[in-house]
């Protein structure tokens, strides 16, 4: 009997100790990753991995992000709007690493940084690291941008793959904090350079999906809107957003075009399919070690697909490391479905992408849709908020401002909490303010238009000559934020323009002939060379 209690006591002390220690703690960040990419937000890419978080998670249906790689990664890293937290050395603010370490994480950042590339992760907070620091890397070779725990890497394997590699030494860091300090959480920041261009896919990802395209993007558009209806993601009157007249129907363009678009968008879903896996190797590993239950799982991406064409196309096999395709305009438009407009725009298109949040402790209404408005900047005050930490008032050699973004917290708990009653857009000639659910946004110095997002969230019925006064309250708001509260520089906050400035004459080398971004060019031509 007496062996009985002891053992039920230590049983129970076992478990109160289990509770109390912190949670484990993984964001992975994927990279021009449109809304509609997995399959749990409407896409035909075989994503059963993130399917399962949303499935035994949270969906997050309105998460906004900085519509830029650089923007959006200043804002999720320090807790702040981007222009507030004093540029990419994070000058007013801290980084995850930094605000987290103290409270007793072992901290691990891997995979694309583009923050300041003067210093690597290991100077902001980050017990490991690797990397590259700039913004793109070749998926095969890497680049001379790569960092492994405070040095240069430079010893790329024969079979280097970007995502593969950045998985492997994240559970490989993962391993080796278990085995030093069992108790110890860990927190991994896992930033995949996937799927941003260039579109380097294996070859087996790449055949899964060879055939796939072939139906072109009008109907690939119009299906993910179907399944994304079906699944409650998007409200039915929702109009799907009408495709851009600079953007030729499918059965516009001549054969041979279709057979190489095809083959782009292959490519990127292989790249995609490829994180999955990654995805769900990781999974795997951190169920094997006994941590799944208590870990934060937040898949996030960064801004929205890309509508960029590299001029310097060469025509190769997306296993051709010399291969430098992206996966344009046309299929940008699908990959951002129900959305219009691109990364960079401030258009719902850009800045909208898939949120999931996994954590079987807390989680308990799993697989919900939650539609709270939430941004990027909330994340670091979140794992503040779950690990009983407080943002820092001080930092050496920096001037901390006190965060904007706000924990959601009370939502994984099932809570129905309003979170922000306004949010601030802005990256270059772009910009947006959301109040409620009404919201003005101004395309590249364009007027601003007015949207009803709770009637129209896929923003096809302009409502700016019907509210004036709304219009021009929102439109003060704006500049009022700009100037306090984000301390966007003066160049980016002068009053819009009575039209939309053409792509390519506000930056140099750059020849685009439509302003949202450029049409698909005829990418065999592109890639021959010329005759002398």
């Amino acid at each position: 009997m007496k062996k009985q209690i002891g053992f039920l006591m230590a049983l129970l002390a076992f478990a109160a100790h289990s509770a109390e220690r912190k949670p484990d703690i993984v964001v992975v960040l994927c990279d021009d990753m449109g809304y509609s990419s997995v399959g749990c937000f409407g896409g035909e890419i075989q994503t059963p991995n993130i399917d399962r978080l949303a499935d035994t998670g949270m969906r997050f249906s309105q998460f906004y992000n900085c519509a830029k790689c650089t923007s959006t990664r200043i804002s999720i890293m320090s807790g702040q709007y981007e222009g507030r937290a004093g540029g990419r050395a994070l000058k007013h603010s801290v980084s995850m690493g930094e605000a987290l370490r103290p409270l007793g994480y072992r901290t691990i950042a891997v995979g694309k940084w583009h923050l300041d590339e003067k210093k690597d992760p290991t100077q902001y907070g980050f017990d490991r690291h690797f990397g590259h620091l700039n913004g793109l890397c070749n998926y095969f070779t890497g680049n001379e941008h790569y960092w492994k725990n405070g040095k240069p890497f430079k010893k790329f394997p024969k079979d280097f793959y970007a995502t593969d590699a950045f998985t492997d030494f994240s559970i490989e860091s993962i391993k080796e904090s278990i085995a030093e300090a069992p108790e110890r959480p860990f927190f991994l920041y896992l930033a995949y350079n996937a799927p941003h261009g260039p579109l380097h896919c294996k070859q087996q990802d790449f055949e899964k999906y060879a055939e796939t395209y072939k139906v072109g993007w009008d109907k690939i558009r119009a299906a993910r809107y179907q399944r994304q209806t079906e699944m409650g993601l998007i409200d039915p009157k929702w109009n799907l957003s009408l495709r851009p007249d600079f953007i030729p129907t499918w059965d516009q363009l001549p054969e041979p075009e279709k057979a190489v678009q095809a083959k782009i968008m292959a490519a990127y879903a292989g790249i995609v399919d490829n994180v999955d896996q990654n995805v769900g190797r990781l999974v795997e590993y951190l169920k094997e070690a006994g941590r799944w239950e208590n870990t934060l799982f937040i898949f996030l991406s960064d801004n929205g697909a890309s509508p960029f064409m590299n001029p310097k196309f060469k025509n190769r096999e997306p296993w051709d490391p010399a291969s430098t395709i992206n996966v344009g305009v046309g299929w940008a438009n699908a990959d951002n479905t129900p959305f219009g407009w691109f990364k960079q725009n401030q258009h719902e298109g850009g800045i909208s992408t898939p949120a999931i949040v996994h954590w079987p402790a807390t989680i308990k209404e799993q697989g919900t849709i939650n539609d709270e408005p939430l941004h990027v900047m909330d994340v670091l005050p979140t794992l503040l908020d779950v690990s009983g930490g407080r943002y820092p008032k001080s930092f050496p050699d920096r001037e901390i401002r006190a965060p904007s973004g706000k924990s959601f917290l009370a939502l994984l708990q099932g809570e129905n909490k309003k979170i922000h009653d306004e949010l601030f857009f802005q990256y270059s000639i772009n910009r947006a303010l959301r109040v409620g659910d009404w919201k003005i946004a101004s395309a590249r110095n364009g007027p601003w238009e007015l949207y009803n997002l709770a009637d129209d969230r896929t923003e096809t019925q302009n409502l700016a000559t019907g509210f004036p006064e709304r219009i021009k309250a929102m439109q003060a708001r704006w500049h009022e934020m700009a100037k306090s509260v984000t301390k966007v520089n003066d160049k980016y906050s002068k009053p819009v323009g009575d039209s939309i400035i053409e792509w390519g004459k506000d930056q140099k080398n750059v020849k685009k002939k439509d302003p949202r971004q450029g049409t698909p060019g005829n990418f065999h031509e592109m890639g021959k060379k010329k005759k002398k």
